[in-house]
């Protein structure tokens, strides 16, 4: 997804600042809009390979956003709302959408259905797909089909350990805090503290790792938070 340009738009700044913040990560362009008359002109004035767009804005409301968008340009839309409406979602894709996601999400589930509509264009348009696999000595994963296997075995993860893990070893060596971990993998709206982070951090490493208080593939930055050996 590197070099993609995305446009982020939320009247909520937190949420913005985190699907930013996570998207950067994978060296992608994001500008950001707050309410529906600035996303329209940035619509209007910049080309995007995505848009991410919330339902509920000043001004101009996600589906008119969304529909006048349409009047001249087949961007890729996902749709964010904090309803759960099927009528919403209906109308929504109705109006052009490509795809909706329901808050409160996961950050790795946004990144997700980003790369499952880029991977639709490519194969549309004869590309090849941006399939995932990431290997660390006798560690394999596969981020599409969220499998692990080591020397040969495979691992059973649950979702969050393997959100964590797949989350560290694309961004190897880079540090994350308790708290960046936590809005990213469990959202910004989880009610749970970071030591949520440390415990699963602890059962992920008791399946990964051969000795678990000395691991070889995920370290502890004392202090400051967790990172994948690259």
């Amino acid at each position: 997804m590197a070099g993609k340009r995305v446009l982020v738009v939320d009247d909520e700044k937190l949420i913005v600042k985190g699907i930013r913040f996570s998207l950067e990560q994978d060296s992608m362009e994001v500008d950001c809009a707050y309410d529906g008359e600035e996303a329209l002109k940035l619509a209007r004035e910049n080309s995007y390979d995505i848009i991410l767009l919330d339902i509920m804005l000043p001004k101009y409301n996600g589906f008119e956003v969304c529909q006048q968008i349409r009047e001249f340009s087949d961007v890729p839309i996902i749709m964010l709302t904090a309803k759960g409406d099927d009528m919403d979602k209906i109308l929504g894709l109705d109006y052009g959408a490509d795809d909706y996601i329901t808050k409160p999400f996961n950050i790795l589930e946004v990144k997700a259905r980003i790369k499952a509509i880029f991977r639709r264009i490519g194969s549309k348009n004869g590309g090849a797909s941006d399939d995932k696999v990431i290997v660390k000595g006798d560690m394999k994963i596969d981020c599409e089909s969220r499998r692990v296997v080591i020397g040969g075995k495979e691992i059973n993860l649950t979702a969050k350990e393997f959100d964590l893990l797949e989350l560290l070893a694309m961004n190897p060596n880079k540090v994350y805090s308790r708290e960046n971990l936590l809005n990213i993998v469990w959202g910004y709206e989880y009610p749970g503290d970071a030591r949520t982070v440390d415990v699963h951090i602890r059962r992920l490493r008791e399946k990964i790792e051969t000795n678990p208080s000395d691991p070889k593939y995920v370290y502890t930055k004392w202090g400051v938070g967790y990172y994948f050996k690259g």
